[in-house]
């Protein structure tokens, strides 16, 4: 005896008209809670006990002012100074807001005003803390930690940004902000580690592969995936050679570095298994 066609059958998923895709959701949230993660393990590392001393302003925060146009040394210097003065109390300030923006992204129902919070405070510690990644200063290239870890947090707070938008047949990073500006901010990323470069034979070697990661999501999607392949391969190589796996057991460092938020904001545009 068949069953009726208006009847569901057991076991069924019923999705809601204008519901997201089941796959991108799903992936979205993997990787909203791999950015919690490293939000945490940030927390963690600012727990050091270097990181409650003065040294952490004078060792770490002033020498990032090295370089850069006079007006933005400055306002480097004077925030190194101010943690210089209270060092233990403002850290313990830094520690316990990234470990509440962790736990706030983990949390479904916090995680838009964590990531909110978390932009903001990237492009504080980007600024203050990194001194813009050293981009103004010259010499630094993605194998030194360009274009400053804590601006890629800031980036995939935006590209991992929760949305109802259904995206089926696309990437999750396109969810937020739409496929043009997605693909836009991938060129404007991975084109802008060619461009840091360095006119050695590794480093023209390099640049090629990111030129290829560039223009990876303009091809079909069986190419870009294996482009994206690529970039994963590239940040691995990043993180592992020319990071040394952001030192995060030195003693002083305070996040893992942009070879794992390379890699987390490259899975972000892995096109859904709808596109074929």
């Amino acid at each position: 005896m068949s069953r009726s066609s208006g009847t569901p059958v057991a076991g069924a998923r019923e999705e809601a008209p204008g519901a997201p895709a089941p796959f991108t959701t799903d992936a979205r949230r993997r990787l909203q809670l791999a950015l919690a993660a490293l939000w945490l393990l940030d927390a963690l590392l600012q727990v050091q006990p270097v990181m409650f001393t003065p040294s952490f302003a004078t060792e770490m925060l002033a020498p990032t002012a090295t370089g850069n146009p006079g007006w933005i040394a400055a306002s480097i210097l004077w925030a190194s100074r101010l943690v210089e003065h209270a060092p233990a109390l403002l850290n313990a300030g830094f520690a316990g807001l990234q470990l509440a923006i962790g736990l706030g992204i983990a949390w479904r129902r916090s995680v838009r005003p964590a990531l909110a919070v978390s932009v903001v405070w990237s492009l504080l510690v980007w600024w203050f803390g990194e001194g813009l990644g050293g981009l103004l200063t010259g010499g630094r290239d993605a194998m030194a930690g360009a274009p400053g870890a804590v601006l890629l947090y800031a980036v995939l707070a935006v590209l991992l940004w929760p949305t109802a938008k259904s995206t089926a047949g696309s990437f999750v990073a396109a969810q937020p902000v739409g496929p043009v500006a997605a693909r836009v901010v991938w060129v404007v990323l991975w084109g802008g580690l060619v461009l840091l470069s360095h006119a050695t034979p590794l480093g023209i070697a390099g640049s090629v592969v990111l030129a290829i990661v560039a223009i990876a999501v303009f091809l079909p999607p069986a190419l870009m995936r294996v482009g994206i392949v690529i970039a994963l391969v590239a940040s691995a190589w990043i993180w592992v050679v020319g990071q040394s796996f952001g030192a995060v057991f030195s003693g002083d460092a305070t996040d893992p570095n942009s070879g794992p938020l390379l890699a987390l904001i490259a899975l972000a545009y892995w096109p859904s298994r709808g596109e074929s």
